[in-house]
């Protein structure tokens, strides 16, 4: 599978020269190839907003939807606050296996957990148990976003940020004859994500999209 981070415009290309990945991230990407699983990470520059996202909220309780092989959860753990919580959600307990192990490479392996089986099982048992969330990064089925943000918001705390990948699917959002259930699912989260008034949000269109939103405190 073609990663969709390649097929850069020359200004992200610059960009991403420009962003660097250290061994470390750049070995999981390594990892994930070798193992055939899909090259879909989140691209470097987007990988350090992440990170700076993180920080700049002060986030303690970080929730992933789908953890791949660690590399943004690595990333939003650098920037999390100190004795902070990753939680990280992933269908495919080889892939969890991976991501952990990644993340604890990274020195947080003390600050993860790993929720095994399909996402919105998992969502609901944290909403069931009252847990609260101030980071969400979702990456995942791209069939269940408009879910995922419902549960997200049903989670966050006021202020709370939720990014959102690959809002373009490869250029298959833009495409008009293009009219897959998933290729639907983005337009209508792309919408709610813009308009939702609970929402303050932006969507940025460099590499494969990226949504960035704080849930309003009032």
């Amino acid at each position: 599978m073609k990663d969709p981070h390649t097929d850069v415009s020359a200004a992200e290309a610059y960009m991403e020269s420009l962003a660097g990945e250290d061994a470390l991230l750049l070995g999981i990407r390594e990892t994930i190839r070798e193992a055939g699983m899909p090259e879909v990470s989140v691209a470097a520059g987007y990988g350090k907003l992440l990170t700076l996202l993180a920080s700049l909220s002060g986030a303690r309780r970080i929730l992933e939807i789908g953890a791949l092989g660690g590399y943004s959860g690595v990333c939003m753990a650098r920037g999390m606050a100190e004795g902070g919580l990753l939680t990280s959600l992933e269908l495919q307990p080889e892939y969890a296996e991976l991501a952990q192990r990644h993340v604890a490479q990274a020195g947080f392996g003390g600050q993860t957990r790993y929720l095994i089986g399909p996402a919105l099982d998992s969502l609901n048992k944290l909403k069931e148990d009252g847990e609260r969330f101030d980071f969400f990064f979702i990456d995942a089925d791209k069939g269940n976003y408009l879910n995922y943000l419902e549960l997200a918001l049903e989670l966050a705390e006021p202020g709370a940020v939720i990014a959102a990948d690959n809002l373009l699917l490869r250029g298959r959002t833009l495409n008009p004859d293009k009219n897959g259930p998933s290729v639907l699912a983005l337009r209508e989260f792309n919408r709610r994500l813009a308009e939702d008034p609970r929402l303050i949000s932006s969507l940025l269109p460099a590499y494969d999209g990226l949504a960035v939103a704080m849930v309003k405190k009032a």
